[in-house]
C-alpha cells in the first residue's frame, strides 16, 4: 500500500517573499489536511514553510536533503533522507512525488520544475516560472491562485 501513498512535492526558494512563505505554509497545511505526504528538500525558506504548515496539520514530511548531515534539515522534517548529491537530489524529490506545487523559486526551481515535466509529473505554479518555446507560451505548468486551488488541482491530477 505504501507505494499508492498520496506524496506531493512542495517546490521554491530559499530566500522567498513574505507573501511565498505564507502561500508555502498554507499548501503544506492543505496537503495535511487531505492526508497528503510533503516531500521536498528538506532545507530553509519555502521548503521550512510547507513543512511547518503541514506538521502542523499533522502531515509528514520527508526531505531530501543535498548534505552529509541529517542535521541539516529543518526543523520541520520528519524523515530526512542525506544524498550528500548537492543540487543533484532535486531529481529525487520530484521523481519520489506524484505532483509538484512550485512557489516562487530561482535556477533551483526551475531544475526541479523541468525534471518533472519531463518524467511526466504535473507541475502546479504560485507565482513561479513561466516557460516559452519557440516564442509561444507553454502551458506545462498549471497556475493556481492560492494555496487551496494548488492542492486542489495537484489533488485532481493524481487520482
Amino acid at each position: 500500500m505504501a507505494g499508492k501513498s498520496k506524496i506531493i512535492a512542495v517546490i521554491g526558494g530559499s530566500q522567498p517573499s513574505a507573501r511565498e512563505l505564507k502561500l508555502a505554509e498554507e499548501v503544506g497545511a492543505k496537503l495535511a489536511e487531505h492526508g497528503v505526504i510533503l516531500v521536498c528538500g528538506g532545507m530553509g525558506g519555502i521548503m521550512e514553510a510547507a513543512c511547518r504548515g503541514a506538521q502542523s496539520n499533522g502531515g509528514l514530511t520527508i526531505g531530501i536533503l543535498p548534505g552529509d548531515s541529517a542535521r541539516e534539515a529543518n526543523a520541520c522534517i520528519q524523515v530526512p533522507i542525506v544524498t550528500g548529491m548537492g543540487y543533484a537530489r532535486n531529481v529525487i524529490v520530484v521523481k519520489s512525488a506524484r505532483a509538484a506545487i512550485a512557489i516562487g523559486g530561482s535556477y533551483g526551481t526551475l531544475t526541479e520544475i523541468g525534471y518533472a515535466l519531463h518524467s511526466g509529473i504535473p507541475v502546479i505554479g504560485l507565482g513561479t516560472w513561466s516557460l516559452f518555446r519557440n516564442g509561444k507560451e507553454d502551458k506545462g505548468i498549471i497556475q493556481a491562485d492560492d494555496a487551496a486551488d494548488a492542492v486542489a488541482k495537484a489533488l485532481a491530477l493524481i487520482v
